[in-house]
């Protein structure tokens, strides 16, 4: 085994790099601890996290609650597969049901397992309950989407960095413009439609927030066509944006909700698919399943994270913390500089647009200043900075955090 004591940042990325697979571009930043907002690399260096693991961090690094209840848990019994019943998942499932309001859950292990879960439930729920012909039905889906990288999944996807070299892809797919509900009622026309999936904001495009009206006329227009709507909360989800969930900013409930990232806050891969009973009783026993899904460990996991967002108000700091960001944001880059053309989002989830085109390395070139301040954040779609701290920050770290970013654009030189 291979000692990382003594191993420097340059030598664990060549390590990487000589006996991992390239499919992702990381900044070069080695991290080796985290706790709450912050990280430290392999030196030692200390930074403010700002991505939060895109999202799965939303408790903050190494939750002492959180990190109690793995250990605890871990030594008493990991897993047992579903092949027999343990005595965490049933008091995980009605926890989780009563928190979020809900009939049923699925448990499964990742973001993009969970999103499969909900697309073959909707699939099953067309045939089985609405009377679509075998084989006849359509999901929708909306352009510049992002909910994993499985072939069922990126055969959905407008991103020809997802799609590319990997078809044929999925029949029953249909794509529409986001935040467009003329085109999602001229789609719902058809009578074979099974559901609508949605991302509530679209966190990988950009953090692209629709209009006020979209995710309730979406759901409306789903009911009057008798199609299921199924919100992707896997990023939007768990306080993020401010609420609980994206959705509860309209008062409407998903017809089939998806969980994941901060579901385990980090600690563990854990997703969800919540349904009602209607819906989550279509798949019967060895229809669906997962070796991993359910687990102890990651019962006693979920449970430890989602008390932590109630106890500690995690969602009302979101909601608070974001609209002091935004506005720093604007007032200090937007409105006095050339460089920051826009700065969107809600809650904790939000970007600044660079004034620059999708094929620059500005942004990226950005994000490493940033991260030589002691700030890391990452681009997406090559001039925008995704910025998604733990919701566990405090105003005054916030503000430390705001001034590193400001004076860091301010300054930047290509």
């Amino acid at each position: 085994m291979i000692s990382t004591a003594k191993l420097s940042s340059q030598e664990l990325m060549q390590l990487e790099d000589v006996n991992g697979a390239h499919n992702y571009h990381p900044l070069p930043v080695v991290l080796s601890i985290g706790e709450g907002v912050y990280v430290w690399d392999a030196e030692g260096k200390k930074y403010y996290d700002f991505l939060s693991a895109y999202s799965a961090v939303n408790q903050g690094h190494c939750h002492p609650k959180i990190i109690d209840a793995l250990v605890e848990q871990a030594k008493t019994l990991t897993l047992t597969s579903r092949a027999f019943y343990n005595d965490m998942l049933g008091p995980y499932e009605k926890y989780i049901t009563d928190f979020f309001g809900y009939d049923k859950v699925l448990p499964i292990n990742t973001g993009v397992e969970a999103v499969e879960t909900a697309l073959k439930l909707c699939r099953k729920w067309a045939y089985k309950v609405k009377g679509v012909p075998v084989n006849q039905a359509k999901i929708i889906f909306a352009s510049a989407n992002f909910h994993g990288r499985t072939l069922g999944v990126i055969s959905a996807s407008t991103d020809p960095d997802s799609t590319g070299g990997f078809g044929p892809y999925m029949p029953g797919y249909q794509i529409i413009p986001y935040n467009d509900l003329a085109a999602l009622e001229e789609a719902l026309q058809d009578p074979n439609v099974a559901g609508f999936i949605v991302e509530p904001i679209q966190g990988e495009a950009g953090v692209v927030v629709p209009d006020e009206g979209y995710l309730p006329g979406a759901y409306d227009l789903c009911k009057k066509h008798n199609a299921l709507f199924i919100a992707d909360e896997v990023q939007t989800g768990i306080a993020r944006t401010g609420k609980l969930l994206a959705c509860n900013y309209f008062e409407f409930k998903p017809d089939i909700l998806i969980l994941g990232k901060a579901l385990s806050g980090g600690v563990f891969p854990v997703s969800a698919v919540l349904a009602r009973d209607e819906i989550m009783l279509t798949i019967l026993p060895g229809e669906h399943g997962s070796t991993f899904g359910g687990n102890p460990l990651a019962c006693a996991v979920a449970m430890a994270a989602l008390e932590v967002v109630r106890e500690e108000n995690l969602a009302e700091n979101a909601m608070r913390l974001g609209e002091i960001f935004r506005s720093r944001m604007q007032k200090e880059l937007v409105d006095k500089t050339d460089m920051v053309t826009l700065v969107r989002g809600k809650g904790l989830l939000n970007a600044i647009i660079i004034n620059d085109t999708e094929d620059s390395k500005t942004a990226w070139n950005m994000c490493v200043k940033l991260a030589e301040n002691g700030l890391l954040a990452k681009p997406t779609h090559g001039n925008i900075i995704r910025f998604a701290p733990p919701l566990v920050m405090t105003e005054e770290q916030l503000n430390e955090c705001c001034d590193i970013i400001i004076q860091t654009i301010i300054n930047f030189e290509e």
